[in-house]
């Protein structure tokens, strides 16, 4: 059983990237952490030794593991504090050369399993009033680009899901924060991104300019995925928690600029949006 005083964190995909990064984070400030990932070999090494620190085999897209890891989770710590839906993956095709079984695979990890794994953490952080989840989306949940349209449909569905969880919980005291990441270091863009490649001329200077150039900053993006689990650490210890907690220059930039845009588009057509509805 943990101690009331340290939160109790559950990070979802902790092989590579922002995942494992934020678990040794939140390890080495000993805090109880259960680590995840589909091959739990991969995870062993983070909790070898440490009595705060329990690893687990968890596919997300399989409500059985899902369930087995939420309870083990609860019998070792008592409790669930902190959720961080971070496993999930990208996937690279121009929409019309997209393959069904590649969009529904993304889908069911990116989306149905976030989904299911928060279903999982609600009925004890309900039951205390208190908890935070932590969904990573991604500034794609904000925009789209040419080759991302179906990753940036499953980062959409995610912001809007959270959306309306966090109206329905914060009145239980639980509080619900996307993380809109731009570039960073991780595998994203590596080994994890999946590619249709784009064989349609016409689609040459879009989605296969933008996936040729994905490729080609692997490893060399801006953004440090250990300052990103800092900031996480950070909303998660703020009085007033962020709904939004965007991470790294590309992303703020182009974010605020595509809002500030989508405002004015959205005014400019004000009349004729008011229009619509009977006289009064």
């Amino acid at each position: 059983m943990a101690d009331a005083s340290s939160p109790v964190w559950f990070i979802t995909g902790c092989s590579t990237g922002f995942g494992r990064e934020l678990a040794t984070l939140t390890i080495e400030r000993g805090w109880p952490t259960v680590v995840s990932a589909r091959d739990k070999a991969r995870v062993a090494d983070l909790a070898e030794g440490k009595d705060n620190v329990l690893a687990v085999a968890l596919d997300v897209t399989d409500m059985g593991q899902i369930a087995a890891a939420v309870k083990a989770a609860e019998e070792k710590f008592g409790r669930i504090d902190v959720l961080v839906n971070n496993a999930g993956y990208g996937y690279q095709a121009s929409i019309e050369e997209g393959v069904e079984d590649e969009i529904r695979g993304m889908f069911d990890a990116n989306v149905f399993g976030l989904f299911a794994m928060t279903r999982a953490v609600l009925p004890g952080m309900r039951a205390r009033r208190k908890g935070h989840i932590l969904n990573i989306t991604s500034m794609a949940g904000f925009m789209g680009l040419p080759s991302s349209g179906y990753y940036s449909a499953s980062k959409h569905a995610v912001e809007g899901f959270s959306d309306a969880l966090s109206l329905e919980v914060a009145p239980l005291g639980i509080r619900v924060t996307c993380v809109e990441p731009g570039p960073f270091r991780t595998d994203w863009a590596g080994r994890s991104l999946k590619q249709t490649p784009s064989t349609i001329a016409d689609y040459t200077e879009t989605a296969a300019a933008r996936m040729a150039s994905t490729a080609g900053v692997s490893g060399k993006q801006p953004g440090d995925p250990v300052r990103a689990g800092e900031a996480m650490i950070a909303a998660t210890e703020a009085a007033e928690a962020p709904r939004h907690l965007i991470l790294g220059a590309i992303c703020y930039n182009g974010v605020t600029q595509k809002l500030k845009e989508r405002l004015a588009q959205i005014e400019l057509w004000e009349d004729i949006s008011l229009s619509a509805d009977f006289p009064s």
